[in-house]
């Protein structure tokens, strides 16, 4: 079971779920295998299994089924809401950071990140972000704000230049490097603000 929320059968129905429950439009299997790094074959059976519980919904478009979140069911908001706060962090942080520039690389590191990978304890108290770059601050912050409140947590952001980051010798780099990290994958993120 996975660390964040143990209640899930596996770490990756938790995100499909996350996924499609806070996709703007439908997403097929294959998409969300390749959003979720994870085989499609995997992914097409835990599908089917959430179609035939009534928490998502499928609409066949030529040979692919789109897979929306199921709304009319009334246990998708609490659901929604619940994998929000606890497998949310990395994918709304991808989101918010997309469209700001001069971001070369961001994580999530911590207890969140450690829960993440599996890493048994207590519930993340909060959300260590980790932004490599020189954006502007108040950009970060004004996209950032609000997040919070989604969250159910504290969003902590620390900045580090390209070259402090580089730099294993730096006492806090390899203390965070060490650790586990969730990479946040902007450039997803900024193809999806683009088509949408």
């Amino acid at each position: 079971a996975p660390a964040l929320v143990p209640i899930f059968r596996s770490a990756l129905q938790a995100r499909l779920l996350l996924q499609v429950l806070t996709s703007d439009g439908g997403v097929t299997a294959a998409e969300l295998a390749r959003q979720l790094d994870a085989p499609e074959a995997t992914v097409s059976r835990e599908s089917r299994r959430l179609l035939d519980a009534g928490l998502l919904r499928g609409e066949r478009v030529g040979r692919a089924i789109v897979l929306q979140s199921a709304d009319d069911n009334p246990a998708t908001a609490p659901l929604r809401q619940l994998l929000v706060v606890t497998y949310g962090p990395a994918r709304l942080l991808e989101q918010a950071l997309a469209g700001v520039p001069e971001i070369e690389a961001a994580y999530v590191y911590g207890s969140w990140a450690a829960r993440f990978h599996g890493e048994p304890g207590k519930a993340p108290g909060d959300v260590d972000v980790l932004i490599v770059g020189q954006p502007q601050r108040g950009a970060v912050d004004a996209t950032l704000s609000g997040l919070e409140s989604q969250l159910g947590r504290e969003v902590n952001v620390t900045y580090l230049t390209p070259q402090r980051w580089a730099d294993t010798s730096d006492p806090f780099v390899a203390t965070v490097r060490s650790r586990p990290l969730v990479a946040l994958n902007l450039g997803q993120a900024r193809a999806g603000t683009m088509a949408s």
